[in-house]
Parts: structure tokens; C-alpha cells; sequence
């Protein structure tokens, strides 16, 4: 493949992405308006035709790994280990 093809490639890359973060940010406004109205209403559960709209509240207990690093910093190291993997990116 030539270096021509490749920025071809790239600039197509560049050109989806754009129009994916546009098409999330519309989506992402819908959906803060709908919860805007749900807020209105106050109600967790919205029927909209054949549609059923929920936002709940949920709790998620989470494990606190830096607090946990602090205090027993040998522990954490004993069960931690390196992974390996690939990061694609275009500067």
C-alpha cells in the first residue's frame, strides 16, 4: 500500500469519526431531553408509545484500589501484573 493510499485511508478514518461524535451528539442531546422531561415529571419509568423509558438510580459498590495501594502497598503489588496490548491512534 502506498503512502498516498494511507493518508487516503486516514482522512477517511478522520471524516467517519467526525460524523460518529456529530451523530453521538445528537443522540446525547435527545436523550438529555427526555430526561429533562422525566425530571418535569418525576418519574423514573416514561411510557412513550411502544417504547418504555427508564432512568433509575443505581448503586455500585466499586473497590477503591488507590486507598487500597496506600495502605497495604506490598499486598498490591503482590497481586498485580503487567498486560501487554496494542494502542491504535492517528496524531
Amino acid at each position: 500500500m502506498s503512502k498516498t493510499d494511507i493518508i487516503t485511508k486516514i482522512e477517511q478514518i478522520k471524516e467517519l469519526e467526525a460524523l460518529i461524535d456529530e451523530a453521538q451528539a445528537e443522540a446525547d442531546a435527545l436523550r438529555d431531553t427526555i430526561k429533562a422531561e422525566m425530571l418535569a415529571q418525576d418519574v423514573e419509568e416514561l411510557e412513550a408509545g411502544q417504547y418504555i423509558v427508564y432512568w433509575r438510580t443505581v448503586i455500585s459498590n466499586r473497590f477503591d484500589t488507590t486507598a487500597f495501594k496506600k495502605t497495604y502497598a506490598d499486598l498490591y503489588k503482590s497481586f498485580t501484573k503487567p498486560s501487554t496490548s496494542r494502542r491504535f491512534s492517528i496524531a
